[in-house]
């Protein structure tokens, strides 16, 4: 199969996430684990940092890979999902998994897919951790998928687990109270393994330390361990609490030296390191044009402050949501003086834009129904003037057809 062809059988013969939702969830760590030994254990084969949480995973775990690249390792990446190429969830080094990789890994695995009917991540998780293994990555910084507990991710034994901010989402799979979502995320939390929380939180900070104390694992608050924050390229005043998590990570590493001036660096050289997307993502000037991916309560709520400091005339937000999020929180948190674009990603998970549009307008959110992402952005800009502001977001898929 060709590198496209191979793309497509993953996407269609096996469930993901990204485009059916809970239904490709596999509460279990069963099929992982059968895998991992079918493949001859590759997480055993390399030194890891598992990193969890609702919002700020994907920054931080972008960051840490970025500080240790500067300290001269060779640092494996695996986050999810991906925006434009599959390839962008398995790099080493800021570099992609080889197209060949991937065409030949699905190729002499694909036998063991089809008898024992793994999932899209499982597949993609040994896959990471099979190439990581085979390239004798010094480190892997491996984010979660969803939750954490039963996530395919975790099977490794990291040197250190790291837990960003916790909000509400996917409440379906994880929980409907803070509590209860805090202890999926906990499920990261290995014997004898230190943590870090990058972010104090009142409702989760007693799930964590009843967690951590039945782990004999030492629990470190990155707010209360780091008093400096050192400056990150990534632009958001939010990502002060994730780099707090970061450098205290670095911290606890054994047998990894890192200095002051390469944390200073690698901070300053995620995007160029690493090729992170999507984090408040500048993608025009006159108008500024700004996208992200929050996509829940706690992280667009972040952001919109963002967007509110920001100077301007007029406010333009491009927005489309994927089904089975919880409008009544988030559309409250959108000002009523801006001028909307309503659409729907293009993927089988995306919320219909009729319905977007008119919950919206239940929140005096008012504007303009397009048939594509792309259409609505395009409008905003013919639409928008040299000294305005456009916010695009909503969703990590709506995000992926602009950039």
């Amino acid at each position: 199969m060709t590198y496209q062809e191979t793309l497509d059988w993953m996407f269609t013969q096996l469930p993901m996430y990204q485009q059916k939702g809970k239904q490709a969830y596999n509460a279990k760590l069963d099929g992982i684990r059968n895998f991992a030994n079918h493949l001859n254990n590759p997480e055993n084969k390399f030194k890891s940092i598992h990193v969890g949480g609702t919002n700020g995973k994907g920054s931080s775990s972008h960051m840490l890979a970025s500080v240790l690249q500067e300290a001269g390792y060779k640092v494996g990446l695996y986050t999810s999902p991906h925006l434009k190429d599959f390839r962008e969830r398995i790099r080493i080094n800021g570099e992609c998994v080889d197209e060949s990789f991937v065409i030949d890994f699905i190729a002499n695995n694909q036998s063991f897919f089809k008898n024992y009917h793994l999932s899209f991540f499982e597949m993609t998780v040994g896959m990471a951790f099979d190439y990581f293994a085979k390239e004798k990555v010094d480190i892997a910084v491996v984010e979660v998928g969803l939750g954490g507990r039963l996530d395919s991710t975790n099977i490794i034994h990291p040197e250190v687990s790291l837990i960003t901010n916790i909000g509400f989402d996917h409440v379906d799979m994880l929980g409907d109270t803070l509590p209860k979502i805090a202890f999926e995320k906990a499920g990261i939390i290995k014997e004898g393994i230190p943590v870090v929380i990058s972010e104090f939180q009142s409702e989760t900070a007693e799930t964590f330390q009843q967690v951590a104390h039945s782990k004999n694992a030492e629990l470190i608050y990155a707010e209360q361990k780091i008093e400096e924050v050192y400056p990150t390229s990534l632009l958001g005043a939010y990502q002060k609490k994730n780099v707090k998590g970061v450098m205290a990570v670095v911290g606890l590493l054994n047998g990894f030296r890192v200095t002051d001036a390469q944390i200073r660096s690698g901070l300053l050289n995620v995007v160029q390191n690493t090729g992170l997307m999507g984090r408040w993502q500048q993608l025009n000037v006159a108008p500024m044009v700004i996208c992200d991916t929050a996509h829940n309560k706690e992280g667009l709520s972040i952001v919109i402050n963002q967007v509110s400091q920001q100077k301007f005339k007029k406010l333009f937000f491009v927005i489309g949501f994927v089904k089975g999020k919880d409008l009544n929180a988030i559309l409250p948190l959108f000002p009523k003086d801006a001028e909307y674009y309503f659409s729907s990603p293009n993927i089988s998970r995306g919320l219909e834009v009729n319905e977007l549009a008119d919950k919206a307008k239940e929140y005096g959110l008012n504007g303009g129904i397009f048939t594509s992402v792309e259409a609505a952005y395009h409008t905003a800009l013919a639409d928008a003037g040299p000294e305005d502001f456009i916010f695009v977001g909503g969703s990590t898929f709506t995000v992926s057809e602009v950039i």
